[in-house]
């Protein structure tokens, strides 16, 4: 008799601490967030949790298929998007909280290559950029991950486009296309800055002219229904000193002031 009582009081701790840890699971702000921001907000979710909250659930991945899976109904507080054409998506579809749109950073483009395979490059018109290298140019699928739409439009814009067009690589996300060049399977990849400082695997051969793209801007906003916990953490990212410093610390520029 002592044996089945204490079997059904260590079960019913065991249930007690896997209810604990669903609930606190279920009560962490759920964030879904652009892959390049994922080093400059885990730092956050630290700093969120060492002053007393809940660590966030961080989901990162490329904006196109996050946005896709919130307008189909996946659980999320906060959506932080790599360009305004994802936000939108999710927006005409009723998902964004009326009022919580904010843009929140910005970035630039970079082209690399892997580290101690640098090669000399001009950003302008007349230079031969599919003479300069061989090989596939690696960055996100252009025409849907934003580091992709913003890559085509400035070699577009630099006339390079067509002569590299059966070259590119298109990726899920931009970190994706980063490890391609860390391992040397594409000699020469686009991706932001500042997934580019992340990695000692890489050199950056440019940065592309800021009129070369649409301007790239981080959009940060409430999921429609998010809990009250998520509208305090989307504060402390626009608010806090120590949030705007982590994100200039990771190479960002801060667009939202307090």
């Amino acid at each position: 008799m002592f044996r089945i009582a204490r079997a059904a009081r260590l079960i019913g701790f065991a249930l007690l601490v896997v209810t604990a840890a669903r609930t606190e699971a279920e009560d962490a702000v759920r964030v879904f967030a652009a892959a390049s921001l994922t080093n400059a907000l885990n730092d956050i979710g630290k700093q969120w949790a060492d002053a007393g909250h809940r660590t966030p659930s961080l989901a990162y991945g490329a904006s196109s298929a996050l946005a896709r899976q919130i307008a189909a109904g996946a659980p999320a507080d906060v959506f932080a998007s790599a360009d305004q054409m994802w936000m939108e998506h999710v927006a005409q579809r009723g998902k964004v909280a009326t009022g919580s749109r904010i843009n929140m950073l910005g970035n630039t483009l970079v082209l690399i290559a892997p580290k101690g395979r640098a090669f000399s490059v001009k950003m302008d018109t007349g230079f031969d950029i599919a003479g300069a290298f061989t090989g596939k140019l690696c960055t996100g699928e252009p025409g849907v991950v934003p580091v992709g739409i913003y890559a085509r439009q400035s070699l577009e814009a630099l006339g390079w486009w067509q002569a590299l067009q059966g070259r590119i690589v298109g990726t899920d996300d931009v970190r994706t296309a980063l490890a391609f060049v860390e391992r040397g399977e594409c000699p020469v990849g686009i991706v932001y800055a500042t997934d580019a400082a992340i990695s000692d695997k890489v050199d950056v051969l440019a940065t592309f002219p800021s009129a070369s793209h649409s301007p790239i801007v981080y959009p940060f906003a409430l999921i429609a229904g998010a809990r009250p916990e998520a509208v305090a953490f989307l504060t402390y990212l626009r608010t806090s000193p120590a949030a705007a410093a982590t994100f200039r610390r990771h190479g960002f520029a801060v667009l939202a002031q307090p």
